[in-house]
C-alpha cells in the first residue's frame, strides 16, 4: 500500500508539474512577480496543477503514515517517468528511444532497490535528541550548500542550490510523517499545537525558493538530477536516524541495493539529458532535458 500511494503521489505531482510549467510559459513576457501571480490564478490549467499538487501532497502524507520514509521517498523518483509518459501520450511530443531506455532503467533499478533494501523495524515518533541532531546536521548542510551557491559559475551555483533544496525536501518528508502520526493519534488540534507542522511550512518555503533559484540560474541537466537523487538519499539516512529503520546486514544484498541506487542515479541523469524539451511541442524532435 505505501508503494502504491507513493506511485499515485508521483503521478499527481507529474501532472501538476507539466500543467504548471506550460501555464507559466504561456504568460506574457516581462511580467513582474505579482503580475505573473495575478495572471496565473486566472488560468484554469494552472489552478488544476495546483490541485494536482495538493492531491500529491495528501497521497505522500498517507504513504508516509502507513509506510517507511526509506521506501516512500525513493518511489517518488518515478515522477520523472510519468512526466515523460504524459509528454508523449497526452501532448504528443516525440520521445527518443534513449529517453525510454533511461525511464526503463529507472523503473528496473527502483524495483531492485526496494527489494534489496527491504527496510525493517522503526518507530513512528522520533526522540527529541534525534530531532535536534538531525536538524543541526541536515539544516547545517543545506545552509552551507545555499551559501556556496551564492558565488561561482551558473552550473556550480545551480548544483549547490539544488542540493540544498533536495536536502530540505527530505527533511520536509520527515516533518510530514511526524505530523500525520500526530493527526492519527491526537487529532487536528494537536497537529497545530506541535512544532513539526510549522517546521514543515518553513522548510517547504525555503526549499521552494531554492528550487526556483536553481532552475533559474543554471541548466536543468544539472539541477534536476540533484533534486531527484539527493532527496531519497538523505531520506534514507533520516529514516535510520529519526525513525529507527534498519536494513539487512547481508553483504550481497547490500551490494545489490547500492548498485540499484546507482542505476537510479544513472537513469535520472540520462533521462534528464535525453528527454523531450519544449521545442518538441511544435513537432520538431529534440534531445534536450525534460521540460
Amino acid at each position: 500500500m505505501p508503494v502504491l500511494l507513493a506511485v499515485l503521489s508521483a503521478l499527481s505531482s507529474a501532472i501538476g508539474l507539466v500543467v504548471q510549467r506550460d501555464s507559466s510559459r504561456a504568460a506574457p513576457a516581462g511580467m513582474s512577480g505579482s503580475g505573473l501571480l495575478r495572471y496565473l490564478v486566472r488560468q484554469p490549467l494552472w489552478l488544476l496543477g495546483q490541485g494536482a499538487w495538493v492531491v500529491a501532497l495528501g497521497l505522500q502524507a498517507l504513504a508516509l503514515h502507513v509506510g517507511r520514509l526509506s521506501v516512500v521517498q525513493p518511489v517518488l523518483v518515478s515522477e520523472l517517468v510519468f512526466v515523460l509518459v504524459i509528454r508523449r501520450l497526452v501532448m504528443h511530443w516525440p520521445v527518443r528511444a534513449a529517453a525510454w531506455g533511461s525511464a526503463a532503467l529507472i523503473c528496473v533499478s527502483l524495483s531492485l532497490f526496494l527489494v534489496a533494501a527491504e527496510p525493517r523495524g522503526g518507530h513512528p515518533t522520533p526522540t527529541a535528541s534525534a530531532w535536534l541532531w538531525a536538524l543541526v546536521a541536515t539544516g547545517g548542510f543545506a545552509g552551507c550548500m545555499a551559501v556556496l551557491g551564492g558565488r561561482g559559475s551558473p552550473v556550480r551555483r545551480a548544483a549547490f542550490y539544488a542540493t540544498a533544496a533536495a536536502t530540505l525536501g527530505a527533511l520536509e518528508a520527515s516533518f510530514l510523517k511526524t505530523a500525520t502520526q500526530t493527526l492519527s493519534q491526537h487529532g487536528l488540534l494537536a497537529v497545530f499545537t506541535d512544532w513539526p507542522v510549522y517546521a514543515l511550512a518553513i522548510a517547504g518555503a525555503a526549499s521552494g525558493v531554492l528550487v526556483q533559484t536553481a532552475l533559474r540560474i543554471g541548466p536543468l541537466t544539472v539541477s534536476q538530477p540533484l533534486l531527484v537523487v539527493v532527496n531519497p538519499l538523505v531520506s534514507v539516512a533520516l529514516s535510520v536516524w529519526l525513525f529507527g529503520e534498519h536494513f539487512t546486514d547481508d553483504p550481497a544484498t547490500i551490494s545489490l541495493g547500492v548498485c540499484a541506487f546507482l542505476g537510479i542515479v544513472a537513469g535520472v541523469v540520462l533521462l534528464t539529458s535525453t528527454g523531450p524539451r519544449q521545442g518538441a511541442a511544435s513537432g520538431v524532435a529534440a534531445s534536450g532535458p525534460l521540460q
